[in-house]
């Protein structure tokens, strides 16, 4: 039975209470040393200062302050989880009636990632030898964090080599051991994985690229810079704030998803600093013909005389042409203007449903062909220079082929800006056409009644580039709680627009898919095109980091027309920046080299470098195709009526 407690007795002293801590099972006692016992008059010696000390630390309280930050800081927290909660039921709500995905595996990355394990499989001499390596990786990494711990070694030494990665420049990702090493883990692993699959040789080529490519998503995906408790930076601002970084990420999230209509639709750029016509797009000019498919705008002169013969620029479809108009100190057709050309531009009709039947045909004969005769009726020239830009300057080199072959002599000098003719190495896009994609993409046209949803085509080239165009933004907008920037640029590339089935999977099989036009079997305007026939002089940029015309596919282009007088300039950076860089800005640098030899790499031995924009370079060898000088056109004052101010109601249209 066991004991009742017995109560104290009146002269025994009460009982000190239990010391909180974890309860633990019964221990025999412990042998005491005897001690010497004071006399009983004797006071009891004080506590040493230090262990008053201890003992103040070990029952102290939070201030008031701290205990205010504590409270807002679960506040914040709980705020946080409850807006993401949120929002992720309201997506769920919204997608509940929507069809299911069309393919768990639409880009076909299974069967490819098949192929190269069943190649790594065959030989296990590599695997072992991957695994070696791997391992030998680890022990130089325990390595060298074992000598910086001793003081031995500094992070700097061990890092210089990857001070280019954005992910991890802040120096909370080396200056924390932990974060360090988390880091060069990942960084090991996920070199690692890529080259194991890169060093596949019994593969396809094509197929080997798509396991490459989703390879590297999936490991940029799982990086540490994207999850809240492994990325110092963004654990950093959460403590200085006291949870709100993380309530305001959490409220972009939901805007996001809200935008996004259920799907996660991340802003790259503050869309409300930004009204086309207002802020962008704002060079003076006048829509001067308008029909289904375009509006044909001219702008003002900024000189008082201009070249005689007229510009006429066809943008890209799945683009605005307002990339040439952001802002006045960075706009192509302002600065064209100010060198005394008369300036024309196509501005693309944002294509819906009724333009669904519309092809390469269409565009051909309603684009290129009529916006080349209203210009020059606008303009009473006899002739016109003509600039392509991607892939309107694909659609512009099939045109000129056209007119070759019909004899049509109007445009006199042609200009491509980041265009490609031969697909042959059109570098990672190539994935997105084989046709297990085409086919999905076909039904994805046709569930949205014949059109490609401009977000659709902005997600895959957000794909070429997802460290920059979606976890950079990832952790900025969600982690950081930071607002997107005010950025013109991404503003104009969240703008999309829409594009024509039939026109779509005809560029994606006939070019991506069969390489038609530099093969000479494409077919356009009932004529098979040959580049070869085109003989006017030619202008090709390209851009060094161009993700989307590589620059060697820009360079085999321009040598498909081997019978035209081509020049072609070699620009730094990438696809937009590439193109628009003015003058004023600075900024990169461009190549020259007056020879054509067979390969880029020839090219580039022999290119002379030259700081700054390509534009005056460029220019110079417009003027020489120009004509002389005739006095100022004024677009309200020509054959042809205006309809409006520039940028017209085109360019207007969201999609």
């Amino acid at each position: 039975m066991a004991k009742r407690p017995t109560p104290p007795t009146a002269d025994a002293p009460p009982r000190a209470p239990r010391k909180a801590g974890r309860p633990t099972s019964a221990k025999p006692p412990r042998p005491r040393a005897v001690k010497a016992k004071p006399a009983p008059d004797a006071a009891p010696p004080p506590p040493p200062p230090q262990a008053e000390a201890h003992a103040a630390e070990a029952f102290a309280f939070p201030g008031a302050d701290q205990r205010q930050m504590l409270e807002t800081l679960s506040m914040n927290l709980a705020k946080a989880a409850m807006t993401a909660q949120s929002a992720i039921a309201e997506a769920a709500l919204s997608q509940a009636d929507r069809p299911a995905a069309l393919s768990p595996d639409p880009f076909n990355v299974g069967p490819a990632m098949n192929s190269v394990m069943t190649s790594l499989a065959s030989r296990p001499d590599k695997l072992f030898a991957a695994q070696a390596d791997l391992f030998n990786r680890y022990m130089d990494l325990w390595a060298t964090t074992t000598r910086r711990a001793a003081g031995d070694e500094t992070p700097a030494a061990h890092d210089a080599k990857l001070a280019k990665d954005k992910r991890f420049r802040d120096p909370a990702w080396t200056e924390n051991p932990a974060f360090d090493v988390m880091r060069q883990s990942y960084l090991v692993t996920a070199d690692w994985m890529n080259g194991l699959v890169s060093s596949v040789e019994d593969v396809d080529p094509l197929v080997k690229r798509r396991a490459e490519f989703f390879t590297k998503l999936l490991t940029d995906a799982f990086s540490p810079s994207n999850f809240l408790a492994s990325n110092p930076v963004a654990l950093k601002a959460l403590a200085e704030s006291n949870g709100e970084s993380l309530v305001r990420g959490m409220q972009n999230f939901a805007a996001d998803m809200e935008r996004g209509a259920g799907k996660l639709k991340i802003s790259q750029a503050d869309y409300g600093k930004f009204v086309v016509g207002e802020n962008v797009a704002t060079a003076p000019g006048q829509v001067v013909w308008r029909d289904e498919l375009f509006e044909l705008i001219q702008f003002d002169a900024a000189t008082d005389k201009q070249r005689a013969i007229p510009l006429l620029i066809f943008p890209p479809w799945i683009n605005k042409f307002y990339i040439l108009d952001l802002q006045p100190e960075n706009s192509m057709i302002r600065w064209l203007s100010a060198q005394g050309f008369t300036v024309f531009v196509c501005s693309w009709v944002n294509p819906d449903k009724d333009k669904a039947g519309f092809g390469f045909d269409d565009y051909l004969e309603k684009g290129i062909y009529r916006a080349v005769e209203k210009a020059l009726e606008q303009s009473q020239a006899e002739h016109i220079n003509t600039v392509g830009y991607c892939i309107g300057g694909t659609l512009m080199g099939a045109a000129l082929a056209h007119m070759a072959a019909k004899g049509d002599k109007r445009v006199t000098a042609n200009t491509f800006f980041a265009a490609q003719h031969d697909f042959a190495e059109a570098g990672d896009l190539l994935l997105f056409t084989d046709e297990h994609w085409l086919n999905e993409i076909e039904q994805q046209m046709d569930a949205a009644g014949g059109v490609l949803p401009g977000a659709a085509m902005a997600e895959t080239f957000n794909a070429l580039r997802a460290n920059d165009l979606i976890w950079s933004f990832f952790v900025s907008n969600y982690l950081m709680g930071k607002d997107p920037p005010a950025f013109d640029l991404l503003f104009w590339n969240a703008d999309q627009t829409r594009m024509p089935k039939k026109l779509h999977m005809d560029y994606l099989r006939s070019m991506y898919g069969q390489n038609k036009l530099a093969r000479g079997e494409f077919v356009i305007g009932g004529v098979k095109v040959d580049l070869s026939k085109v003989t006017i002089p030619l202008y090709f940029q390209a851009s060094r980091e161009d993700h989307i015309a590589p620059m060697n596919s820009v360079y085999r282009s321009a040598r498909a027309f081997s019978n035209a007088d081509v020049t072609l300039t070699l620009a730094g950076s990438g696809h937009i920046a590439g193109v628009v860089n003015p003058p004023s800005a600075h900024k990169y640098q461009h190549w020259t080299n007056p020879a054509l030899p067979a390969t880029l790499a020839e090219w580039q031995a022999r290119a002379v470098e030259h700081p700054g924009s390509w534009w005056e370079h460029w220019a110079a060898w417009l003027h020489g195709k120009s004509g002389d000088w005739v006095p100022a056109r004024d677009p309200k004052k020509g054959p042809l009526k205006p309809i409006e101010p520039a940028p017209g109601s085109y360019v207007k249209v969201k999609s």
